[in-house]
């Protein structure tokens, strides 16, 4: 499995590159972020995704481990393919997409081209049941001994991990965001993947 690949690029065309590591080129098919910045770059880091079917062998790349983590995510849900997986995370930054889902916002991810009504009710359904399932059976958070449960949003933490954070983790960045001032789940996203590292 190839995981992660560092170089230059040779040549790019409609969100594909092709990244030259000790002689060789790999060509990967990139997130619109990825492809944005290795272009303006002409090199840059890709962390990877080797998807193998019958009839084709084709690299992913994402900028960080986060968004590949919601790419793995996101093509366990039935009728969402790698093609589909990329094209969801060029149409809509991370934070957003975790909102969208922590949220149940059918509409909004509906709203991404080829993306359908069923299919954003599959995603949100089925990724919100993996994130939960940091959560017991009778659907109240775990507690744990190292984090205050009280004054945080639920909402905000189920969507940062999706993103694959722990649930310790996101509960005290988001208390931090709360400290800091932030009251909007927007807010509160945006502040805690800027700190939580």
């Amino acid at each position: 499995m190839i995981g992660y690949i560092k170089g230059n690029v040779l040549s790019a065309s409609e969100n594909c590159v092709i990244l030259e590591n000790n002689g060789i080129g790999y060509e990967i098919t990139c997130s619109a972020s990825v492809y944005q910045k290795l272009i303006a770059d002409k090199k840059g880091e890709v962390y990877t995704y080797l998807a193998v079917r019958e009839d084709d062998i084709s690299l992913y790349g994402f900028s960080s481990i986060e968004e590949k983590n919601m790419f793995l995510k996101l093509i366990t849900v039935s009728g969402v393919g790698p093609k589909m997986g990329i094209t969801v995370l060029s149409s809509i930054d991370l934070s957003t997409l975790a909102i969208m889902i922590a949220t149940s916002d059918v509409k909004g991810l509906s709203k991404i081209k080829g993306l359908g009504k069923k299919t954003a009710e599959r995603i949100i359904l089925e990724l919100k049941e993996k994130v939960e399932k940091a959560f017991d059976t009778d659907g109240e958070p775990i507690k744990d001994t190292n984090v205050d449960d009280n004054n945080y949003n639920e909402d905000a933490v189920i969507a940062l991990m999706s993103l694959g954070f722990t649930k310790t983790e996101c509960v005290n960045v988001v208390k931090s965001a709360y400290k800091e001032g932030k009251t909007t789940i927007e807010e509160i996203i945006a502040y805690s993947l800027k700190h939580i590292k």
